[in-house]
């Protein structure tokens, strides 16, 4: 079987157009996951809904998200980028407008599994198009830049749904959500193209039985999923709990949290920068690729420990402060770590490796929901952020001797 070699990067303009399409779509994506948090006191009182209740609904989409982890990987590699992204943010698009017709907690469980079922798709694919369209001292910026349209997403959500909703129901939010995906697809089609770049010669059309058992076979493979699982719960929480939390627990109005609030975000997107021009920027000075992501990652891991005192001071706007640097700093972490799966894996497995790997941020989040929602209405916070600053740190101490020296030149390799 001939070797499997990387694609000729696109052009500059076409990789631009890749980003911005993706930064797009991301954007979309996480208004749609950030819009229940934002009016969960609304439909909480019209359904009856306890934050228990809340938990659940919010565990159930992430379960669905766990599952399609998995197959979309497999959806990725049968389709192609093009035609499987088009089928993720059509599934979710429809889902998420569906939602707004919602009369019950059944209901609108049953609306938020079906759009974990299609969101996780653009996670999977968005990488495998970066792969595809750059070369690697670009792929953890491009990456980094796309992730940061989720961030701007979760920014502009709560000032946005809130301004909505003063005048509209909050139903109509996702009546607007799932048209702004409808409206994307026909751009997608138009712009994205598979023949903007070349190979060198014809990548082997890989078994897929065989190629899962590769992806199966490295212990790299559950490193990183093991080490999603511990460390995305993180940014879950302040998508679905921390709007939460500054209303029950610290007192803010809706107003006040719009006018607040989004600076946690905001400082997310900054570190889905950070985290690609850090790790680029060592690469382009010679530093190995594994050495600089494992050091990129080891910066954002020191950082976390700082989360504790987001639940000790007594300033809201302080804690909104601290809650930014752990925002920054998981948003570092996890564009780094999402390169790596580039990385490591040929082209072709790239998208079964990916979606395997993300599989472990849809079974982690869904029993840190859990426990959460137990710790909220046993015990107060505190004991959340208490927890969160060690899951990354325990992470890199399991992920450190994935990045061996032998991986370092020329680029990663499988452990």
């Amino acid at each position: 079987m001939p070797k499997e070699v990387e694609p000729v990067p696109a052009s500059r303009g076409r990789q631009a157009q890749l980003v911005a399409l993706l930064f797009v779509v991301a954007l979309i994506n996480y208004f749609d996951r950030q819009s229940l948090s934002v009016v969960a006191p609304r439909f909480q009182a019209e359904l009856h809904l306890s934050d228990r209740g809340y938990g659940h609904i919010v565990s159930l989409f992430l379960f669905a998200s766990a599952i399609a982890y998995a197959i979309a990987g497999f959806v990725s590699d049968a389709l192609g980028t093009r035609k499987s992204m088009a089928l993720f943010v059509g599934w979710w698009s429809v889902a998420e407008a569906a939602t707004a017709f919602a009369r019950s907690a059944l209901h609108l469980g049953i609306g938020r599994f079906c759009l974990g079922l299609g969101e996780p798709g653009l996670w999977v694919a968005a990488p495998k198009a970066v792969g595809e369209y750059f070369e690697k001292s670009r792929r953890g910026l491009a990456i980094g830049i796309y992730t940061m349209g989720a961030t701007v997403g979760a920014v502009i959500a709560i000032p946005t749904i809130a301004a909505v909703t003063t005048h509209l129901p909050w139903r109509s939010i996702f009546l607007i959500d799932g048209t702004a995906g409808l409206l994307w697809l026909p751009f997608w089609f138009a712009c994205y193209r598979k023949d903007a770049t070349r190979s060198v010669e014809r990548p082997p059309k890989s078994n897929t039985g065989s190629g899962l058992r590769t992806v199966f076979a490295r212990s790299s493979t559950w490193k990183l999923m093991v080490a999603r699982g511990l460390t995305d719960p993180v940014w879950y929480f302040y998508l679905f709990w921390f709007p939460k939390y500054l209303l029950s627990a610290r007192g803010l109005t809706l107003t006040q949290i719009a006018h607040l609030g989004w600076g946690v975000y905001f400082a997310a997107g900054i570190g889905t920068l950070a985290g690609g021009l850090f790790s680029g920027t060592l690469i382009r000075r010679g530093m190995g690729v594994g050495r600089a992501y494992r050091y990129t990652m080891l910066v954002a891991a020191c950082l976390m420990p700082l989360s504790p005192l987001c639940a000790l001071v007594s300033s809201s706007a302080l804690a909104i402060g601290i809650a930014s640097i752990i925002a920054f700093a998981h948003m570092s972490w996890l564009v780094t770590l999402t390169a790596t799966v580039v990385e490591l894996y040929p082209p072709s497995l790239v998208g079964k490796a990916a979606g395997l790997i993300a599989a472990g941020s849809g079974f982690g989040g869904m029993l840190s929901s859990e426990i959460i929602a137990w710790f909220v209405t046993h015990g107060g916070y505190a004991p959340v952020f208490f927890l969160m600053a060690v899951l990354h740190p325990i992470a890199i101490v399991l992920l450190w001797r994935s990045f061996t020296r032998k991986h370092d030149e020329p680029a990663l390799a499988a452990v």
